[in-house]
């Protein structure tokens, strides 16, 4: 697997960048509220930007505005970005969204046969509606997250997994048969249309809690109301950016200690097979290169 050069890092995360401003503008000028999240909020408090070896940007938009803020972007960049998701693209099994920008080529190990536009993207995650009693969130949130896997697996008959060795091999056998079992008994409208069914089950509801349900771990992405709001600003790099107002305590929640630099061997990042960025773009720009 490829690595970044530090110069090279550094231009993918300022492409980054300029991204983010434009999806912050499009959010303030239509009062869309958007917040930071993950790697994203370390980033801001630990380092005032990007955690060095970061090579992504997540936010999060609650459902209500979701599809409006995908309008929005498609009519307001329609020479600059491209909307991706698996809702638009038949190939595609990102149950969340990259904005992308054009003429890029971020191409992800093990996306590189699949159709559908990869480049330079931020990306948005919808936080859906849920139960506030956990019994019945927990039941739509593992449905969820099954059928999630099960549209990743009818695309990629050996997913990236977090582990390595025999332990991979083995998993890979096993993701291997299920991806032949699913792609002869689901098309991916139909799966994508179950798996949308069970995400807006509870859409217009007040409950106070939201939950994105694909991360790689059930139950990881739970947001109260209480735990978001009010907004706060924090500083990411040159930009005034959102962040959930508890954004500390989720932090501590879910990493434990995040102000602590993780060792060497547990710095991840998304380093893909192939890259392309735009002219302009350079470690000179900003920071200086990670």
């Amino acid at each position: 697997m490829r690595e970044y050069d530090p110069a090279e890092l550094r231009a993918l995360q300022l492409c980054e960048l300029e991204i983010l401003r434009d999806f912050i503008a499009v959010c303030e000028r239509n009062d869309i509220q958007y917040f930071g999240v993950a790697g994203t909020g370390i980033g801001a408090l630990r380092h005032g930007g990007f955690i060095p070896w970061d090579d992504d940007i997540d936010v999060c938009v609650l459902y209500r505005d979701y599809p409006r803020l995908m309008r929005l972007i498609e009519e307001e960049f329609p020479d600059k970005y491209e909307v991706v998701n698996a809702e638009k693209y038949r190939d595609c099994p990102i149950l969340n969204t990259h904005i992308v920008m054009k003429g890029t080529r971020f191409v992800e190990p093990g996306f590189g046969k699949l159709d559908f536009p990869q480049g330079v993207f931020l990306d948005v995650f919808p936080l859906f509606t849920v139960p506030a009693d956990e019994k019945k969130r927990r039941r739509q949130s593992s449905k969820a997250w099954f059928y999630g896997k099960l549209l990743i697996l009818r695309h990629m008959a050996f997913p990236r997994l977090p582990f390595k060795g025999a332990k991979a091999k083995l998993a890979h056998c096993v993701t291997a048969a299920a991806h032949v079992f699913v792609s002869v008994f689901w098309t991916h409208k139909r799966l994508y249309n179950k798996i949308m069914r069970i995400c807006t089950k509870h859409e217009g509801e007040k409950t106070g809690v939201n939950e994105w349900f694909f991360d790689t771990k059930k139950h990881a992405g739970v947001y109260t109301d209480e735990v978001i709001f009010p907004l706060r600003k924090i500083r990411f790099e040159d930009v005034d950016m959102c962040f959930p107002n508890k954004l500390e305590q989720r932090l501590t929640e879910v990493f434990g200690d995040y102000m602590k630099l993780p060792p060497p061997e547990k710095r991840h990042n998304h380093c893909p097979d192939e890259l392309v960025l735009p002219e302009g773009f350079g470690a000179d720009e900003g920071r200086e290169a990670v």
